[in-house]
């Protein structure tokens, strides 16, 4: 017989509240334990588990954003003030990294020439006067001759080459500091010569490739390219500030001619955009081959004629060359003015190589150099007449200064054509002329006078420039010629 307790009704419902309770109770502390467990997991494991990745931006430049970055591109551009009440014009260069620089400019005023044709006046002392025997270079786009000036390293390294001297690179920078000092407010040089003695000084800083964007002589060479395009627009082309029916506006136009297009090259390469210097420039030399004699020679006036003043024929030849590189004609347009120019100094040359002032070779001998480059420019360095001229610049040739002989306007072109032609003649004329130069620079950095007489250099501007150019010959040009 088995004995059972049996729970009453009340107690059993009890019972069964309580279990229910209990499972609940439990259940409830099992999720709260669980959520607790997680709370101090995530205490200790979430930074590991979390971290920040950073942020990879990258930035792909445009192909113009770029082209931007590596070429700075200048656009100029000339703004004509009303004549009331400034009566002046203004001249802006911008580049894009920098402020624009504001450069004033003379105002264009078409004047008609005057009447009174002739004044007696040669080009100041001198200049072609007869009678007088006297004494003996990112330039991918420059001529290869002209490229070795464009970089400090090659400029040296065509020193130590061609016999030149750090003195003499510091005299040439010594002119330039003192050519930007004397520079007149509207861009010219001197008062009496301004267009020439303009001229000669931007050529002295293209010889050094001084262009419109150098840091040191931007500004000054902007304003004398300027001044002379200006002048050109003035005239219809013709670059002078004399009168047209003077005898010795043409020494103006060469010299000037010869620096707008060499200011042409540098500036087509660099990509500055000088308005109206291609105009001025092609009208210039279209002047200068219009203007030829029919002996193949050129004169004062341009008038037509069957003689020659070499004077002022090899100011129009080195313009011509100067103007074949800027690449406004074609090639073809030069070859019959050349070729007649090249006869006319063959026909005039002496037995013994001289080229003189005219017809008579005796007459200012000292030219020859002019002569003799003449030819070399033009590619016949090889010819007879050349190396003939070479002969005579190696024996007649002196240079000390204060004398006679150091007359810087023959010089200009003897350096220039012994250097082409190299050797031994170029040697002995380099030791001559060279450290006596440099020494008669003034503590300025200006030269004076010199020698030279009738023929020689008008004023110190002039002996500076010329002294310069015969100072950058050593990287100036490569040579043009051989033996």
């Amino acid at each position: 017989m088995s004995i059972h307790a049996h729970l009453s009704e009340e107690a059993q419902a009890r019972l069964n509240a309580q279990r229910r309770n209990s499972t609940i109770s439990s259940m409830v502390i099992s999720i709260l334990v669980v959520v607790l467990i997680f709370l101090v997991l995530g205490i200790f494991l979430l930074p590991n588990i979390i971290k920040e990745t950073p942020t990879i931006v990258t930035y792909a430049a445009s192909l113009n954003e770029e082209n931007q970055q590596e070429s700075k591109k200048v656009n100029t551009q000339i703004q004509r003030k009303p004549s009331a009440p400034s009566n002046s014009m203004t001249k802006v260069i911008a580049a894009n990294s920098v402020s624009p620089t504001a450069i004033p400019v003379p105002e264009i005023d078409v004047t008609t020439p005057s009447a009174d044709f002739g004044d007696g006046e040669d080009f100041g002392g001198g200049w072609g006067e007869t009678g007088d025997s006297g004494g003996s270079a990112g330039f991918a786009g420059i001529p290869a001759t002209m490229r070795s000036r464009c970089s400090k390293e090659d400029r040296l390294a065509r020193l130590k080459e061609t016999g030149g001297t750090i003195q003499g690179e510091e005299a040439v920078v010594k002119s330039l500091q003192w050519l930007k000092a004397t520079q007149n407010p509207d861009g010219s040089w001197d008062k009496t010569h301004p267009v020439a003695m303009t001229g000669f000084a931007v050529l002295a800083y293209l010889g050094h490739c001084e262009t419109p964007l150098s840091e040191e002589y931007g500004e000054t060479v902007l304003k004398g390219i300027t001044y002379l395009v200006n002048n050109g627009l003035k005239n219809d082309g013709r670059l002078t500030n004399k009168d047209l029916g003077s005898i010795q506006w043409v020494y103006d136009h060469g010299i000037a001619a010869y620096a707008l297009a060499e200011s042409y090259t540098f500036c087509k390469s660099i990509n500055v955009n000088i308005p109206d210097l291609d105009t001025v420039t092609k009208k210039a030399g279209d002047i200068i081959m219009d203007g030829q004699g029919a002996s193949g020679g050129w004169v004062y006036k341009f008038t037509p004629t069957t003689s020659g003043d070499n004077s002022v024929g090899f100011w129009q030849i080195q313009a011509l060359k100067a103007c074949k590189h800027t690449g406004l004609w074609t090639d073809s347009k030069f070859k019959s003015t050349i070729r007649k120019a090249l006869g006319w100094l063959e026909k005039v040359q002496g037995k013994n190589g001289a080229i003189g002032y005219r017809e008579n070779s005796a007459q200012s001998p000292g030219l020859t150099g002019g002569g003799v480059l003449a030819f070399q420019i033009w590619d016949e360095g090889r010819s007879k007449a050349a190396k003939s001229g070479i002969k005579y610049i190696a024996s007649n040739s002196k240079f000390k200064w204060g004398e006679e002989n150091a007359n810087l306007y023959y010089h200009y072109y003897n350096a220039q054509a012994m250097i082409n032609h190299g050797g031994k003649e170029w040697d002995d004329y380099n030791n001559m002329f060279r450290d006596e130069l440099i020494k008669a620079q003034k503590p300025d950095g200006s030269w004076d006078r010199g020698g030279g007489g009738n023929h020689g250099a008008i004023n110190p501007h002039m002996a500076t420039c010329l002294a310069t150019l015969m100072l950058e010959v050593y990287y100036r040009f490569l040579p043009g010629s051989s033996k």
